[in-house]
């Protein structure tokens, strides 16, 4: 799995891609229309807040789900669980790293629809991710931040199990 074409999303990610689609297709669209029909029919729309607000936020609505339906057809699910050597760091590997002062940091690389930096979860086309690209326990990276270059060693490795 030395490269993954396209856009590698986890089966987890996928989920929660389709999860907010739906919710914006089924709940918030609909309380949307039914609020801006409602206003539309009070009169005069060029002062009515409730109709110009619900146009606005209707708008916002159909441009996030035409982007998450572009980001759902181009994704490429792929199971980390199924790593075809799980001694290297690949996609969805949980990676614990230790710099110099040996100050240490997990990591789980994921699709970079899916990414949290707050909860560790780096996009697979991150800086660090693609140092650690491949890696194994005991190997030395360096990565290539706007700061300049940090050293990091790779502590462990470790894939979700199957099933």
């Amino acid at each position: 799995m030395p490269t993954v074409p396209g856009n590698p999303i986890t089966p987890a990610g996928l989920a929660a891609l389709k999860a907010r689609y739906d919710h914006l297709l089924g709940t918030e669209r609909p309380e949307i229309v039914a609020i801006v029909s409602w206003a539309a029919g009070n009169g005069d729309r060029s002062e009515n807040g409730d109709y110009l607000y619900g146009r606005k936020r209707m708008r916002e609505i159909d441009r996030e789900l035409a982007h998450l339906a572009r980001r759902m057809k181009a994704a490429r699910v792929i199971d980390p669980a199924q790593a075809p050597d799980p001694g290297r760091a690949w996609f969805g590997a949980t990676v614990t790293i230790a710099d110099d002062d040996d100050k240490r940091r997990t990591l789980t690389l994921v699709g970079d629809d899916e990414q949290d930096a707050s909860a560790d979860r780096i996009g697979w086309s991150a800086p660090i991710a693609r140092a650690l690209r491949g890696a194994r326990v005991g190997e030395v990276r360096t990565v290539r931040l706007p700061a300049g270059e940090k050293a990091w060693e790779v502590i462990a490795i470790a894939y979700p199990p199957a099933g």
